[in-house]
């Protein structure tokens, strides 16, 4: 099937050729005859599916260039809000369509001139609301109104922001929310605002032909050890370490650096530029590791990654799908390996009561164990951060949040006894190939001596 089998017009087809865009994805192939035909609709579907196209290219259609002002799309941060209006431009092309990136820690005025003249209008929710507020932009033309991963915003507190922006935009306009889940403050905006929504709900996880899932039970100490081992023994291209919070982030990177490993990090407050800089030169191979916190989970333009690894898991169960949606993109091969403690049990019982996953348990290697060093360094925002206990990585040392690691680890290879286990229940189908036994389901409970 191509583009023009599902109503788009020959300008916008062909402009997707050029950038290598010839067949719909399955998000893409359900929603844009449904976003043509003036219906709101909501997208769900994996980090990775091309849901920048599937409302983009309709929502570019629509347009009549020089009429003013059309289309507000709106964007969790500032990259993906750069990225998102980038690719519209691509897909312009041949209409003109002229195209206003709106987002904060930049002058406002530069901004005004841009919306001014702007078809489409591409903004955070808060610097658009500021806009607003100053009475710089005018929405009386506003037909259409898209949120990008809509569930994000609200995971960042920008309901209200979205409350206020939508209640001046003209009644009858056009709804479109993209995500790949429906929260219910999203489920508020759905029933006060949308009229007769149709969900296109394509795959909401990458496929599992493409996307290989493993973990490592490992004590807590070890895992910096292990990682170092995995990212230097496995046939990495570019590789994404995910952590959930921003100190873990700080930490982990010169580390890595001190093993000779190419590393770079991102996270929330880093400036704008530094991170877009960041993201560049990783897509550019000029380094081969990236660091992120939960900034990165979502939809950035982040080319090529082979493997993603989870250093420690997030509270919300639904950014470990985000993580891993980084990889296994556009039918690629990819692989996601995560480090398991005893602190990520919880979380990890909660991913997969959410979702039908599999993903199989590797024993782990034998693995050199390694120096981390926990001193306090200069942050990426120029303050200094916070005291943690340094620590050697290996058993019965200090980790390095200074809570001392559990004992009865046998083995260079970190298996288990003792406190070091849990216990789980599961049901098991043939084990894999890498040697594991996949599951769908398990319950891990701390074990008592």
């Amino acid at each position: 099937m191509l583009f023009k089998d599902i109503k788009v017009s020959t300008e916008v087809s062909k402009a997707l050729e050029e950038q290598g865009v010839v067949n719909p994805t399955k998000i893409q192939e359900m929603a844009i005859p449904l976003i043509l035909e003036g219906k709101d609709v909501i997208g769900m579907s994996y980090t990775g599916s091309g849901k920048t196209v599937a409302f983009g290219v309709p929502v570019i259609d629509n347009v009549k260039p020089g009429q003013g002002l059309q289309v507000v799309i709106l964007s969790p941060v500032r990259e993906l809000a750069v990225q998102i209006a980038n690719e519209l431009k691509k897909f312009s092309k041949y209409k003109r369509c002229n195209i206003a990136t709106v987002y904060g820690g930049v002058a406002l005025d530069p901004q005004v001139r841009e919306m001014r003249k702007a078809d489409i209008v591409v903004s955070t929710p808060g610097r658009l609301l500021d806009h607003l507020n100053r009475r710089n932009v005018n929405f009386s033309n506003v037909n259409c109104f898209v949120l990008d991963e809509a569930d994000k915003m609200v995971e960042m507190g920008f309901v209200e922001d979205i409350e206020l922006i939508l209640s001046e935009t003209p009644e009858g306009r056009q709804i479109l929310l993209f995500g790949a889940t429906i929260s219910n403050e999203i489920e508020h905006i759905k029933k006060t605002h949308m009229k007769n929504p149709v969900v296109a709900e394509a795959d909401k996880h990458v496929k599992q032909e493409f996307l290989e899932q493993h973990y490592y039970n490992i004590p807590h100490n070890q895992k910096f050890s292990l990682l170092v081992h995995l990212i230097k023994s496995e046939e990495t291209d570019r590789v994404m370490i995910f952590c959930s919070s921003r100190s873990t982030v700080e930490m982990l990177t010169p580390n890595l650096k001190a093993q000779g490993i190419k590393a770079e990090m991102i996270h929330g407050k880093m400036s704008q530029n530094k991170r877009l800089n960041v993201i560049e030169r990783f897509n550019k191979d000029k380094l081969n590791v990236l660091v992120a916190s939960a900034v990165a989970a979502r939809g950035l333009d982040i080319k090529g990654v082979t493997h993603v690894f989870n250093y420690d898991l997030s509270k919300d169960p639904q950014e470990y799908v985000h993580r891993i949606g980084r990889t296994a993109r556009a039918g690629e091969q990819g692989k996601a390996i995560t480090l398991l403690s005893d602190r990520d049990y919880e979380v990890f019982n909660n991913i997969f009561d959410r979702f039908d996953l599999e993903i199989s348990e590797i024993e782990a290697p034998d693995f050199p164990k390694l120096s981390f060093d926990a001193r306090p360094r200069e942050s990426s925002d120029g303050g200094n951060r916070r005291r943690f206990s340094g620590h050697r990585d290996t058993r019965g040392h200090r980790n390095q949040h200074g809570h001392h690691a559990g004992r009865g680890y046998g083995g260079r290879g970190g298996s288990r006894g003792g406190s070091g286990g849990y216990n789980r229940s599961r049901s098991r189908s043939n084990s894999s190939s890498s040697g594991g036994s996949q599951y769908r389901s398990r319950e891990m409970t701390r074990r008592s001596d």
